[in-house]
């Protein structure tokens, strides 16, 4: 299973999922495309020969259906011989179509609601619905039609932001990994770590989280596993101190990449926050330019918490990249479009699991089809 097919499968458990909410949305109202069209007669044929007068009588050659002489089309056509112009679409001649609803502002304002719902959030979500209804107020539209209309406009959003981490020549590039407890930095490290080892880089791990012996442990684990270092210091040491001292070896053995951890912080504790903007300065006196990638790494749980987290952490530790977990653990993914809408950072990475394979570069329409419940 792909990576973007088991992202697809994860959102989509919850009976929440925005795909359908969409359902739902069109279900209430809709009108079904398999039922007779008063409003949508067919008209008769230009060249049908002119209806018989009444008061002629049949001519006694006629009693018998003729093969070459057919009668008159009928001038309300069966559905299976002509579908509507969405059945035409989808190849739906002879099936059961899908309902259908008016695009109207009862319709835009039920689909507002849903998408604040989903973590979008309202400034995003409105933009959002005003474009799907520009030039389509008073049309009607199915489940499908909708779900392909958000996933446009979530990927028209994302895919600016969509962007790998950089990897540039300088040696060592030094990843600072940010982000409040729990939200999966130290697991976010050992992936990335491991899969640029296997891609052919030289990395060392830095367990910066001096203060709890669980992720250093954790940190050790997939060190081992990738066959990266993982340079560690005594229980409650300084981390400031300890990141200055894997640059120094990091450097001397001409490691491409330093990865640092780093403890877990809420953004309301200023003690914290200031210690995290203490270890940024000690790194730069050891190389003005570093560090060179900025990783916030996000709960997808959180919901809108999540930019005030980036909010905070951009200006103590300048961000320059986003890295969302926990994607199976929330049917409401729209945050991810909130933070693109707002702030524009580049989304490196997400994550839907445990597993080695369950972090995996940034697709934004992969993600956008994902989000809504919509196949390849």
């Amino acid at each position: 299973m792909s990576f973007f097919s088991k992202l697809r499968d994860r959102l989509t458990r919850s009976s929440s999922k925005i795909g359908a909410g969409l359902d739902d949305i069109v279900s209430e109202g809709a009108v079904s495309e398999n039922v007779a069209m008063p409003a949508e007669p067919a008209a008769p044929a230009p060249f049908a020969p002119p209806a018989p007068e009444p008061e002629a009588p049949p001519a006694p050659e006629r009693t018998a259906p003729a093969a070459t002489e057919p009668a008159p089309e009928p001038v309300t056509e069966p559905a299976t011989a002509r579908p509507g112009i969405m059945g035409r679409l989808f190849g739906r001649s002879g099936a059961e179509a899908e309902p259908r609803r008016e695009l109207d502002d009862a319709m835009l304002e039920d689909l507002e609601e849903m998408l604040i719902q989903s973590d979008m959030g309202v400034e995003t979500a409105l933009r959002v619905t005003a474009n799907i209804a520009q030039g389509r107020m008073g049309r009607r539209v199915s489940a499908t039609e909708l779900k392909e209309l958000l996933a446009d406009e979530v990927a028209r959003i994302m895919t600016p932001v969509a962007k790998p981490l950089p990897i540039y020549p300088k040696r060592p590039q030094v990843v600072l990994v940010v982000g409040v407890n729990g939200s999966g930095k130290t697991t976010t490290i050992g992936k990335l770590a491991s899969q640029f080892k296997a891609a052919g880089k030289n990395v060392v791990i830095a367990a910066g989280d001096t203060f709890r012996a669980a992720a250093v442990e954790q940190l050790q684990v997939w060190g081992k596993r990738a066959g990266v270092p993982v340079m560690t210091a005594p229980e409650g040491s300084d981390p400031a101190s300890l990141a200055f001292d894997a640059m120094v070896r990091a450097e001397a053995e001409g490691a491409d990449l330093l990865m640092i951890d780093t403890a877990g912080r809420l953004q309301n504790r200023q003690d914290l926050m200031e210690e995290l903007a203490k270890i940024v300065r000690v790194i730069r006196k050891k190389d003005p330019s570093a560090p060179h990638n900025t990783l916030l790494v996000l709960d997808a749980t959180t919901g809108q918490n999540a930019l005030s987290q980036v909010e905070t952490f951009q200006k103590l530790a300048d961000v320059s990249g986003l890295v969302m977990t926990k994607l199976d653990g929330t049917a409401r993914g729209g945050v991810l479009v909130a933070l693109a809408d707002r702030f524009g950072l580049p989304i490196h990475a997400i994550g839907v699991g445990e597993q080695i394979d369950d972090l995996d570069a940034f697709d934004a329409r992969e993600f956008a089809r994902a989000l809504v419940g919509l196949g390849d």
